[in-house]
């Protein structure tokens, strides 16, 4: 669990705070996603949670401990951090790489050895094919996969991502959030997220935080957040199109009816992907494989509610 209680960060002769008095909670096992305008305040504050930035004022716990008092070395290694341009070090190898925190704390080098292979086939990488590259022999997608498994290496209870596909192409950043969001369900991390994307923060975050100007404007789960922005700036920061993310978060299967014709869309489709096979297809309702299909009546009748 991820506890900021009245956190505060105030930069030396600035007028305002950075981030001020932001009290906000990540229960363990889920993700939270930052989001907001430049400036507002979410990279600073993910930075405070593992004290790469000091905060002026507030607490912060980590598990129910106080993060504020404890070694700041050893509390790092405590957590792991992806972040956008990834970071790796360009003459060690990956499995170098991958293992940099279990050799800090001082794991025995077989230990070590096994948790390399297992975090690298985790995230997509054959270790027989990739252990032994250099970091230049890599893909943009590859080495934020690398960034992953060194982030997930030492078995930390919680993960922080910065801007964690913003490097790579749409198509890849697509793939690599469906695994990363596999990922993290399977391993029940507890995770605070820095996006500026709302399709990503929707996707990857069990709830989104809205930040503006230093403070919380909105926290509240993504499916509730689209349907209710608290107020004007959250309603605009969202966007108009955010009844379509909505739909987005819908499983299709639920809502299913009567059977259609045509080719079915996978079973675990969201309303969003329904919609948008029908406007494709020129037709008023879609099969699902798993059986029954969607209408564009039960479409609206969701996106209304």
């Amino acid at each position: 669990m991820i506890e900021l209680d009245g956190l505060t960060k105030r930069w030396p002769g600035a007028a305002t705070d950075a981030v001020h008095d932001l009290t906000l909670t990540v229960p363990e096992g889920t993700s939270c996603a930052l989001i907001g305008p430049s400036g507002s305040g979410k990279t600073t504050t993910l930075r405070m949670v593992n004290r790469l930035i000091e905060p002026s004022g507030g607490a912060l716990r980590i598990d129910g401990q106080d993060a504020l008092r404890m070694d700041a070395v050893t509390l790092r290694r405590s957590i792991g951090y992806v972040i956008q341009e990834v970071g790796l070090f360009p003459h060690w190898s990956i499995a170098e790489n991958v293992a940099t925190v279990p050799r800090l704390l001082g794991w025995p080098a077989a230990r070590i050895a096994a948790r390399v292979e297992e975090v690298l086939a985790l995230t997509g990488l054959d270790p027989a094919v990739f252990a032994r590259r250099r970091p230049h022999q890599l893909s943009g997608g590859e080495r934020q996969r690398v960034g992953v498994a060194r982030a997930l290496a030492g078995d930390p209870p919680v993960l922080l991502m910065d801007e964690p596909f913003g490097a790579v192409d749409p198509v890849v950043r697509g793939r690599l959030q469906e695994e990363v969001l596999r990922l993290l369900k399977t391993l029940r991390k507890t995770v605070l997220i820095v996006t500026h994307d709302l399709d990503e923060a929707v996707r990857l975050g069990d709830a989104v935080a809205v930040l503006r100007d230093g403070r919380l404007a909105q926290h509240a789960p993504a499916a509730a957040l689209l349907a209710r922005p608290a107020d004007g700036f959250v309603a605009e920061f969202l966007g108009s199109d955010r009844a379509l993310q909505r739909l987005a978060l819908i499983p299709a299967a639920p809502v299913a009816g009567a059977a259609a014709e045509g080719a079915p869309l996978a079973a675990e489709a969201s309303l969003r992907d329904a919609l948008a096979a029908m406007l494709a297809r020129g037709t008023d309702a879609v099969p699902l494989a798993g059986g029954g299909a969607i209408s564009l009546a039960a479409v609206l009748e969701q996106a209304r509610a």
